[in-house]
């Protein structure tokens, strides 16, 4: 064996979405490591996080923190280098579009390391967006792109990626819900512990930059979930990221009545209240995926998406941050109906990406 896969990331959303992955490795033998570069750090909620995951604890961690993207980045590359080289993988592994995708891109391109890039050929085509240049620059110095949907794939053949390197797999995402969407239900508890049991509420959450940074934004934002709650005679449940509360503090900002802040939430506590939500609000990628695969329709709050698909089947509808227009959305969806396809796969992404890469028609790990 010329040397294991090499997971490396950094974020909640790019363990949830790499765990498939990982257990697909740990079912077939597939030797691998797990390189975490500390991005979101916390060793209590990451200790809890992966044994929730029923995943091993990683072989290294960066333990990089927060800090400018030029920091953050820089800083993960200095030290990823020096793992890799330790690790001797064969290809490394990663989703998404955070630094640590990017610096773990940067990296593997500059050594003798193969690349894959899990959910590639997502565009928002909205370049301000920090992510948006992650998700580019990862894709264009991969060795391998695994595609979620034919729409990512014809993406990457029109920015003239050899077709040779795109395998579409279905996005890992609908792995990760199906599979974790039942440990919830036997393990979480939230749902009696916030006292939402029969009743209904929308979830919301809010903390990208480009939302909870401007004050105007994030001030529209409050006011257009208070005014759908409102029309709707439902109570507003947000979990609020530590950017968020501190964006909160630092503008003086009015939270209304009709929004419940809790404290940001454990994987399986989130997926039960998306599960059992009547709608969502967000600005999350992830959420927009999994409200999609859940049945749960969708507001996002934000002025353009890299996951189309869910607009397209009518699982989800977006609205820039003003608050008539977010009243608006709200209305729109509550009268849909749930009964859309799911666009992203079976289930059995994180199967056929293993396939990929130890297939003999392009033997990474042998």
């Amino acid at each position: 064996m010329n040397g294991p896969i090499t997971f490396v990331l950094g974020t909640r959303p790019e363990i949830i979405k790499l765990a498939p992955v990982i257990h697909t490795c740990s079912e077939k033998d597939v030797p691998y490591t797990i390189l975490h570069t500390g991005q979101h750090y916390s060793e209590t909620l990451d200790s809890v996080f992966f044994d929730q995951l029923e995943l091993p604890e990683p072989d290294a961690n960066l333990a990089v923190g927060s800090g400018s993207h030029g920091e953050q980045t820089g800083e993960m590359l200095i030290r990823m280098e020096r793992a890799l080289e330790d690790m001797a993988p064969a290809v490394v592994l990663v989703q998404g579009d955070t630094n640590s995708v990017l610096a773990g891109a940067i990296a593997a391109s500059k050594m003798d390391v193969e690349l894959g890039h899990v959910e590639a050929g997502l565009r928002s085509f909205d370049r301000n967006m920090p992510e948006e240049i992650n998700r580019i620059v990862a894709d264009h110095v991969s060795t391998h792109l695994f595609a979620p949907t034919d729409g990512s794939r014809q993406q990457l053949l029109d920015e003239g990626i050899p077709e040779a390197r795109i395998a579409v797999t279905g996005n890992t995402v609908v792995d990760a819900v199906y599979r974790n969407r039942e440990i919830a239900r036997r393990r979480s508890n939230v749902i009696p512990e916030l006292g939402l049991r029969g009743t209904e509420y929308f979830l919301m959450t809010a903390h990208r930059a480009e939302n909870v940074d401007d004050e105007g934004r994030f001030r529209e934002i409050l006011r257009g979930a208070d005014r759908a709650a409102k029309a709707h005679g439902v109570e507003v449940i947000y979990p609020v990221h530590p950017r968020a509360q501190e964006r909160l503090e630092e503008f003086d900002l009015d939270v209304p009545d009709s929004i419940r802040t809790i404290p940001s939430q454990e994987y399986l506590d989130f997926l039960r209240l998306e599960a059992e939500a009547t709608l969502i609000l967000t600005d999350s990628g992830g959420v927009q995926e999994e409200a999609c695969i859940l049945g749960v329709p969708c507001v996002t709050m934000r002025d353009s998406t890299e996951r189309p698909e869910t607009i397209d089947v009518g699982a989800n509808t977006l609205c820039p941050p003003d608050a008539d227009t977010i009243a608006r959305g709200v209305a729109e969806m509550m009268n849909t109906d749930d009964d859309w396809e799911n666009p992203f796969g079976d289930g059995n992404a994180g199967d056929r990406i293993v396939e990929e890469l130890v297939a003999d028609r392009n033997p990474v790990v042998q």
